[in-house]
C-alpha cells in the first residue's frame, strides 16, 4: 500500500487533519476570548455553510479536472484565510465582520477539498478499507494532538501564533498533494448543470445513501453541531485534552477497522456507532477528567469504526466517474445539519443549560443508531471489493 503516490497523499492528508484539528479548538479558545459562545457558533456556522453552498460545484469540478487540482486550490484558499486570521489578531481583538469572511473562505477550501477525499483513495490504494483505516487512524493522531496543540499555542504563544502554524498544514499539503501522480482526467465541454444533475440522479438512485444522509442531519443538528460550542463552555481549560483522548479513541477504532472486514458493513458500523452515547453523557453529567476522557475514547472508537465503513462502502459501490460528484452530495447533505446546529448553539444556552442540552444529544445519539438499523438497504448492503465494481452504476440500480 505505500507506494509513492500513497505516502505522499497521506502525508497531505494528514498534515490537513492537523489544521482541520486545530481550527474549532483555536476558535473556540481565541474568538471564545472576545465574542464568547454565540461568536464561536456563528463563526463555525458560516465556515460549514460556504463549504456546503460550493461542495456540489466541487465535485463537478473534481470529476472534470482531478480531484488533486481541486485539492490544491482548496488548500491555497485556507493558507490566505488562515494568515489573514493570523495578521488580524495583531491588533488585539480582530473585527468579527472579518473573522466571519475568512470563515467563508476557509469554508470555500473545504468544500472544495472534500469531494475529492473519497476519489483520490481508489487512485492512490488498491485496498479501499485499509486505505481509509489507516488515513483514519492518521486523523485520529491529529485529532490526538491538534486540540492539545491549539489550546498550547493558544495559551503560550497566542492566537496569532496558532493560526499561523495551521496555515502553515495546508502549505505542506499543497505541495505534497503537487507531487502525487495520478492521471488527470480530460475535460469535456462544460455543462455544470447537467454533471449537477447527473450526480444528483445517481445519489437519488441509491436508497442507502441518501437515506443515511437523512438520518445524519438530525446528528448534524443536535449532537455533532453544537458540541464544540456547548462541550468548550462546559468543560473549560481541559477541553483540549478531552479531544485529545477523543482522537485516541479513533486511533484504536481506526486499527480495528483495518482488520475486521464485516459482511454487512453499514449495519455493524451503526451498531458500533451506539457507544458514541458516552460523549455527550459524560460531558453533560460532569464526571470527573479521567471518567470523561475514558468516554471520548469509547466515542472515538464507534465513530471511527463508522466512518471506514461508510467511506468504503461510498468508494466502492460508487462507479469512478461520478464518485466525486456522488461524494460531494452526501458530504453535504451530512454537514448541512451541522451548520444549524453551531449556528443554534449560542441561542439553545440561553434557553437552557448546555449539560442538559447535551444529555437530548446522547438521546439522540440512540436513536441515530437504532434508526440506521431499522433502514433495510443500510442494514442490508454488502461488502463490495474494488475488483467487483462495475465501470458505471446505471441511475436506477
Amino acid at each position: 500500500m505505500w507506494t509513492r503516490n500513497f505516502t505522499l497523499y497521506f502525508g497531505a492528508r494528514t498534515v490537513s487533519l492537523l489544521g482541520d484539528a486545530m481550527m474549532p479548538v483555536a476558535a473556540a479558545l481565541a474568538v471564545g476570548q472576545v465574542y464568547g459562545i454565540a461568536g464561536v457558533g456563528y463563526t463555525l456556522a458560516v465556515w460549514t455553510t460556504s463549504a456546503i453552498l460550493v461542495m456540489l460545484f466541487g465535485g463537478v469540478f473534481a470529476d472534470r479536472f482531478g480531484a488533486r487540482t481541486m485539492m490544491i486550490t482548496a488548500d491555497v484558499l485556507r493558507i490566505f484565510s488562515q494568515v489573514t486570521v493570523a495578521f488580524a489578531f495583531l491588533d488585539g481583538a480582530p473585527p468579527f465582520a472579518l473573522l466571519i469572511a475568512m470563515a467563508f473562505v476557509s469554508g470555500i477550501g473545504a468544500g472544495l477539498f472534500e469531494p475529492g477525499v473519497n476519489g483520490m483513495v481508489p487512485l492512490v490504494a488498491r485496498d479501499p478499507q485499509r486505505a481509509n483505516a489507516t488515513l483514519k487512524i492518521a486523523e485520529a493522531i491529529t485529532q490526538l494532538a491538534g486540540p492539545a496543540l491549539a489550546g498550547i499555542l493558544v495559551l503560550a504563544a497566542g492566537p496569532v501564533f496558532v493560526y499561523a502554524f495551521d496555515a502553515a498544514t495546508f502549505l505542506v499539503s499543497a505541495i505534497c498533494l503537487v507531487l502525487v501522480r495520478v492521471a488527470v482526467p480530460r475535460p469535456e465541454p462544460a455543462n455544470v448543470l447537467a454533471d449537477l444533475r447527473r450526480g444528483w440522479h445517481e445519489f437519488r438512485a441509491r436508497s442507502w445513501m441518501w437515506s443515511v444522509i437523512l438520518v445524519w442531519v438530525f446528528w448534524g443538528v443536535l449532537v455533532i453541531g453544537p458540541s464544540v460550542p456547548l462541550s468548550s463552555q462546559v468543560i473549560g481549560s481541559d477541553y483540549g485534552w478531552v479531544m485529545a483522548a477523543l482522537g485516541l479513541g479513533t486511533v484504536a477504532g481506526g486499527l480495528v477497522a483495518i482488520r475486521l472486514r464485516p459482511r454487512r458493513p453499514l449495519a455493524a458500523g451503526a451498531m458500533a456507532l451506539s457507544g458514541y452515547v458516552a460523549v455527550p453523557l459524560t460531558v453533560s453529567l460532569g464526571v470527573p477528567l479521567p471518567a470523561m476522557m475514558a468516554g471520548h475514547v469509547l466515542g472515538g472508537i464507534a465513530l471511527a469504526f463508522w466512518s471506514v465503513m461508510w467511506s468504503t462502502s461510498v468508494q466502492t459501490q460508487v462507479a469512478p466517474d461520478v464518485l466525486n460528484r456522488v461524494s460531494a452530495y452526501q458530504i453535504a447533505g451530512s454537514v448541512a445539519g451541522m451548520a444549524v446546529g453551531q449556528a443554534l448553539a449560542g441561542p439553545a444556552a440561553v434557553v437552557m443549560e448546555p449539560r442538559t442540552f447535551l444529555l437530548g444529544s446522547a438521546v439522540v445519539t440512540l436513536g441515530v443508531a437504532a434508526a440506521l438499523l431499522l433502514i433495510r438497504p443500510v442494514r442490508e448492503l454488502g461488502r463490495r471489493s474494488t475488483e467487483d465494481q462495475p465501470a458505471q452504476v446505471p441511475v436506477g440500480a
